[in-house]
């Protein structure tokens, strides 16, 4: 899957680490001006491993900005 952000790409491939479901999640890029594609291979199916990790990064955005809103004020 192409991704046209390299952080996004990292943090997601991250993420996926923490399912057990997940064999291999890497990424590749041809050249520092083409996007990353990332590589997931899993034991169960592809989609919900990775929907479930953009959810779990969801919540982990959700309770930083809580955090830090409640910090700044």
């Amino acid at each position: 899957m192409e991704i046209d952000d390299l952080t996004i790409c990292e943090i997601l491939r991250k993420e996926l680490w923490e399912d057990k479901a997940t064999v291999n999640s890497s990424y590749t890029r041809k050249h520092p001006t083409e996007n990353p594609i990332l590589h997931l291979q899993t034991e169960g199916k592809v989609k919900k491993v990775l929907q479930d990790a953009i959810k779990r990064l969801e919540k982990k955005n959700e309770e930083m900005m809580k955090a830090f809103k409640t910090a700044v004020k």
